[in-house]
């Protein structure tokens, strides 16, 4: 009898309840440690990567312990965590800027974070090597800004600690109605103001500090990932021989348009778009199209226009050209700028006949792209609160052994 009380206890050893999950969430950054307690020093349980699902088990302020696919539980930061909404925003946004023409290559000097949204807060998921190439599809200038996720449980409302009051009991002869009272004059804002109201809004007018803005690029890397950076942490590709003649302008944007053979070397023509002021809320102002001279065996302009608002994106297409003796159909490209007085947009063709730039034609510009707007991240997935699990007693664990469960 004393050999089989003591085996039954000791096959009927099992391991502690696994936790129920509370909620899902995916990882934002290209890798993350999972650490087995709260503090940053913490002993490191896993390393996970962008886009593996975790299963959410508790919640501790901004800290959450989850668990990793492969079953391992730990802690983490929640802000280093998507939602299934924020995964499909960055699969949305991979889909639409695979349609997006390339504004030209671009290089880093240093490793360069690709987010999610144009914040300095929001997951890197991506990370580009020094001297690593991709393509910038569009730049856009945002105020600096946080965008706070929304709190994965909402607060319990509090309770009132005054008593209820006891309802009034009606008369027996109900009250007359109450007139109603006289609406507010429509300028009673104007009306309350005082001489030191206005002088305290000067003051405070002149005292602000201005808004923040960051430029922010859209580029999509050579295996098709798409995401924000930093502009001022890129640097057009352009070869140096041209770059040479920016003048401290920023490069926007530059296109091949075709070789010029020079003995057995062969150079491109170039075009580019650079901007003046980095603040601006036009794409560029100036366009520049640079041909190989045979004579001088260096870069030399074959056409420029300064002082314009131009917007993206640029566009390499052919251009039917009229005028005689050289009417025919020439490689080209289209810039879209505004016009003189303000009034509207227009599209200009431009035909690129030998080494000469000749205006093919005008039409209107297609409508303006639409506004980059951030978002904070969406709420994971957690409910409002979870049952501790219940210990199971050594009997009910012999039961469910001896039943085989």
């Amino acid at each position: 009898m004393w050999p089989i009380l003591l085996f039954v206890p000791a096959g009927c050893r099992s391991g502690p309840p696994v936790a129920k999950p509370i909620g899902e969430a995916y990882i934002g950054p290209a890798q993350l440690k999972i650490r087995s307690d709260i503090p940053m020093q913490s002993s490191t349980v896993t390393i996970v990567k962008h886009g593996d699902r975790l299963e959410i088990l508790q919640t501790r302020r901004k800290f959450l312990r989850v668990r990793t696919p492969d079953g391992k539980e730990g802690w983490t930061d929640e802000r280093s965590l998507l939602a299934a909404a924020d995964m499909k925003s960055l699969r949305d946004l991979a889909e639409a800027s695979a349609k997006l023409p390339s504004q030209g290559v671009a290089t880093t000097y240093q490793p360069l974070n690709i987010h999610s949204q144009p914040v300095l807060a929001s997951p890197s998921f991506v990370q580009l090597k020094e001297n690593e190439k991709f393509d910038v599809l569009r730049s856009v200038l945002l105020p600096r800004t946080d965008a706070p996720r929304t709190p994965l449980i909402p607060p319990s409302p509090k309770k009132s600690k005054t008593p209820p009051k006891k309802p009034k009991k009606e008369p027996k002869v109900p009250l007359p109605p109450a007139p109603k009272p006289p609406p507010p004059p429509a300028d009673w804002v104007e009306l309350s103001r005082t001489p030191a109201d206005e002088a305290e809004e000067a003051v405070m007018q002149e005292t602000q500090p201005p808004v923040r803005v960051d430029g922010w690029s859209l580029v999509r890397t050579q295996s098709g990932q798409c995401g924000w950076v930093l502009t001022r942490l890129l640097y057009m590709a352009i070869p140096d021989e041209v770059a040479q003649y920016a003048e401290g302008r920023r490069i926007v944007s530059y296109f091949p348009l075709g070789e010029i053979a020079d003995g057995d070397q062969k150079k491109k023509i170039w075009l580019w778009t650079t901007s003046s002021d980095s603040h601006a809320p036009w794409d560029f102002d100036s366009f520049r199209v640079f041909v190989w001279s045979l004579r001088h065996h260096r870069y030399e302009t074959a056409y420029i226009e300064r002082n314009l608002k131009g917007y993206s994106p640029v566009l390499l297409e052919e251009a039917t050209y009229t005028a005689r003796p050289l009417a025919g159909r020439y490689p080209g490209f289209s810039i879209c700028t505004e016009k003189k007085d303000g009034s509207a947009r227009v599209r200009r063709l431009f035909a690129m006949i030998g080494q000469s730039v000749r205006l093919a034609g005008e039409q209107a510009c297609e409508s303006a792209s639409s506004p980059v707007t951030v978002a904070a991240p969406a709420p994971l997935a957690v409910a409002e609160a979870a049952a501790p699990l219940p210990k199971e007693s050594f009997f009910e664990r012999l039961k469910k052994r001896l039943k085989g469960k």
